[in-house]
């Protein structure tokens, strides 16, 4: 797990500052000892206002300015700011009712980031500062691919949907692993530079358009960025790619998982191994896959990708459009499939639930329903980053209404209200 050190930054704020009327006298040139700390202090001052200020432009200027662009360069911009710490940040601790374990992982808050968001492993730091509980990069394709042709992303503003048909562009795992060496070092060897946010890392792998081998593209995943990460996923539910959906049938899906296993049991570190499936099953595809996850011990299931069914409530220009739709007009299919997939595998296997989450409310449900943690990636479309402390207040909020104290307590709990 990457954890991050906090910065010196709070050392030096603690020291004893000089009066300003003897400011004149203490030397200030660059051979001075005092230089290095006045430009921290002066470097703190710009950093603190500078979050006041994101903060309250993130609403009215910020979130208006990028819906001005069209969505993919609305998207790259996004991740181009969470890269570079042009966001607000969540400098606030966690409420302890949301802290959870799973994978044998800790967990500040159930709460991360879906794939898709962060496909070429650019923003991981930036999205923990955010105040996501953990992150997950990728999809991630063993070589470089573009994906499918532009445009590709479209927004359902009247339905806050989206649909997409990137077709797993990505930069390839040679160059992402590059990356997350990077990233190890920096949060690592470089702790003066580190944030005060850490969580787990999710390593979220795909399969290239033309490859003659689909078992090899998820083996070579494993083999290559394996190492860098907290947790694997095994991404078979994206609609656009020809043929990958075929791989949840059951006895494709054990002769992948198989081999992956294998492929994962080599590394260094046992790393948990997910499985990320589509809401679009039918109940005997829906327990076809649990059975394969309960037989093969797979460590936990995403549930769920986005889907190619389109409501009739749909109403924005571009409903028609190919592609997955996410965002809330998948929030109750997704969620009915995690509730059958929790009863499926009688609740042994963590879920994440994905689709549809903008509210705690919404998160609320997903975990009743039985996820363990939760995910989210349109709501930022609509909502921007300030939606992730957001969502967390009222997740706590709707925990102690409720009377539970922990989002442990809560998991499945619309198994047991309807026994």
């Amino acid at each position: 797990m990457f954890r991050a050190v906090a910065r010196p930054l709070a050392a030096v704020s603690r020291r004893r500052q000089p009066s300003a009327r003897h400011m004149s006298s203490i030397p200030t040139g660059s051979g001075s000892p005092l230089t290095p700390l006045l430009l921290g202090v002066g470097a703190g001052l710009i950093y603190f206002n500078r979050q006041r200020l994101l903060k309250a432009l993130c609403d009215p200027v910020l979130m208006p300015a990028v819906r001005l662009f069209d969505p993919e360069t609305a998207h790259i911009l996004a991740v181009k700011a969470a890269k570079y710490g042009l966001i607000p940040k969540d400098k606030r601790h966690d409420d302890p009712s949301l802290k959870v374990t799973a994978f044998n992982l800790t967990f500040d808050n159930p709460l991360g980031i879906a794939a898709g968001f962060d496909k070429h492993a650019e923003a991981m730091q930036g999205l923990l500062d955010m105040g996501f509980g953990f992150v997950e990069i990728g999809s991630v394709t063993p070589l470089a691919q573009s994906g499918n042709p532009k445009p590709r992303v479209f927004r359902l503003t009247e339905d806050r949907g989206v649909i997409n048909r990137y077709g797993f562009n990505s930069v390839g795992a040679d160059a992402v692993q590059k990356r997350l060496q990077r990233y190890a070092y920096w949060a690592l060897e470089r702790p003066q530079y580190a944030s005060v946010r850490a969580g787990p890392l999710g390593i979220n792998l795909g399969k290239n358009k033309t490859s003659p081998s689909t078992i090899a593209d998820y083996v070579a995943g494993v083999e290559k960025l394996g190492p860098y990460g907290d947790y694997l996923v095994i991404n078979i539910s994206s609609p656009n790619t020809p043929g990958l959906r075929s791989l949840q049938g059951k006895q494709e899906l054990e002769a992948l998982v198989a081999a992956v296993l294998e492929a994962r049991n080599k590394l260094w570190k046992r790393l948990p191994l997910l499985v990320k499936i589509a809401p679009d099953l039918t109940p005997e595809d829906q327990k076809d896959i649990a059975d394969v996850a309960l037989a093969l011990q797979i460590d936990g299931l995403i549930v769920s990708n986005t889907t190619i069914s389109r409501p009739e409530s749909l109403t924005s220009e571009h409903k028609g459009e190919t592609g997955g739709l996410s965002g809330a007009p998948v929030k109750d299919i997704s969620t009915k499939v995690l509730h059958s997939m929790y009863a499926l595998t009688h609740g042994k296997i963590p879920l994440i639930g994905v689709g549809g989450v903008a509210t705690g409310q919404d998160a609320y449900e997903k975990i009743r329903a039985g996820a363990t943690l939760v995910q989210m990636y349109s709501c930022l479309v609509y909502d921007g980053p300030m939606a992730v402390p957001r969502i967390k207040e009222e997740l706590a909020a709707c925990l102690q209404r409720d009377g539970f104290a922990s989002v442990h307590d809560a998991i499945g709990a619309a198994h047991k209200s309807t026994a």
